[in-house]
């Protein structure tokens, strides 16, 4: 197992107190925390390798160069895709799909023909592709889910057919922590030559990734979600798809040779990034993978899922308590409700005790209106956190329900 009290001696945030206790930071589904290595990386670019990139011939921008593709090149490697010409740097998951839905959409998707997503899905990957349909008189169909925040695979199975374009689901729920069935869903969706899009904003940090082994046709996620900073996340795109896309933004960076009566575009994966990129934040989030590397995912995921499994137990035995997301396969997410509270007002509470997790609807607001709920109180995990913070929340949760007895 980690030692999370090594780990924890990494991240300086953790070191702070809120509300006068010890902050223990459950939100990580949101965000999560930033070791001390990914924040030395971003100060060293700035303070001695600060310049842009590919443009110039002196040698600050040589060695920024250098530093930007060997990044991509460890993000490759990290998610294990075929060539380091399939990884577009973007702002994070939410640009990725909008990426893929403007140019996949502009070119293969018309009139009549079917999108596919689940019931589950974060708004980044529900309104971008509405957004796609109504443009293009296409149609939304949505994979429906069983009370346990399981997927109906029959009724995926059902929605395919000849007029399905795509299908863009998500790895795992941010809601619910459910970790959906994706190298199955690819798997059948190929058999009628469909490509799947998968939302890998929550499954980055959490789970082995292998786009190969996979054999999705896009894989997002984002720099934050995986400790590296905000404003940076990654598109991993089949060549074959990439190369058939026009770009999505027009710019510098992305052309060939540009005249007034024709823009000649550039290869991969410059062609999908113009403009000035972020180079800091590129190069904090190779440190940062390299950090979980070394960590190693597989031992990241067991600590993860027994933290879940004992927080599951605790708040399970508290009277009142309801769970909402219990599949057999989860992240490291629990959320639930107490009796008949307002999850905003145990919220404030429990933030009171030193505690920070996230209330609301978690940006799924069609999810939480199939539970007919307003929202949830959602505690999530990461491997800094202890089965000793989770008995804080224990404490905190039995406080919120003693208060509105």
């Amino acid at each position: 197992m980690l030692d999370s009290n090594k780990i924890r001696a990494d991240f300086p945030i953790l070191q702070q107190k809120v509300h006068g206790k010890p902050l223990v930071y459950f939100d990580n589904a949101a965000t999560n925390q930033k070791p001390q290595c990914v924040i030395d990386t971003i100060a060293n670019y700035y303070s001695n390798e600060n310049s842009n990139i590919h443009r110039g011939v002196h040698s600050l921008s040589q060695k920024a160069t250098l530093a930007f593709e060997n990044a991509r090149e460890t993000v490759k490697i990290f998610i294990n895709a075929n060539s380091s010409s399939e990884i577009i740097f973007t702002r994070g998951t939410t640009e990725s799909i909008n990426l893929v839905a403007q140019s996949f959409g502009k070119k293969f998707i018309n009139q009549g023909d079917e999108v596919i997503i689940s019931a589950m899905e974060h708004h980044s990957n529900i309104v971008p592709w509405q957004m796609i349909c109504e443009e293009k008189g296409a149609i939304l169909k949505v994979i429906p889910f069983f009370e346990n925040g399981e997927l109906n695979m029959k009724a995926f199975e059902d929605l395919l057919s000849e007029k399905t374009k795509i299908i863009a689901v998500t790895h795992v729920s941010n809601a619910l922590g459910t970790i959906n069935p994706i190298k199955e869903i690819i798997s059948k969706a190929h058999e009628y030559n469909i490509p799947v899009l998968i939302d890998g904003a929550q499954g980055i940090a959490h789970s082995p990734v292998d786009v190969q082994d996979l054999d999705c046709d896009f894989y997002c996620f984002s720099g934050h979600k995986i400790y590296a900073p905000m404003g940076i996340g990654v598109l991993y795109g089949k060549a074959k798809w990439l190369d058939a896309m026009p770009p999505y933004h027009g710019g510098g960076e992305m052309i060939k040779v540009v005249t007034f009566e024709k823009t000649t575009y550039n290869d991969l994966p410059f062609k999908f990034e113009a403009g000035t990129p972020n180079v800091g934040d590129v190069l904090a989030l190779e440190t940062a993978l390299n950090y979980v590397s070394e960590l190693g995912i597989e031992n990241i995921s067991k600590y993860e899922d027994d933290l879940l499994q004992y927080a599951t137990n605790e708040v399970s035995k508290i009277d009142g308590i309801r769970i909402y997301g219990t599949a057999k396969h989860k992240s490291a997410v629990l959320s639930f409700l107490i009796g008949n509270i307002h999850p905003f007002d145990a919220g404030t509470i429990i933030d009171h005790f030193g505690v920070a997790v996230r209330t609301g609807h978690h940006c799924a607001q069609p999810l939480m209106d199939i539970y007919k709920i307003q929202g949830t109180i959602r505690a999530s995990f990461a491997f800094y956190n202890t089965k000793a913070e989770i008995d804080v929340l224990i404490t905190a949760v039995k406080k919120v329900k003693e208060m509105f007895e």
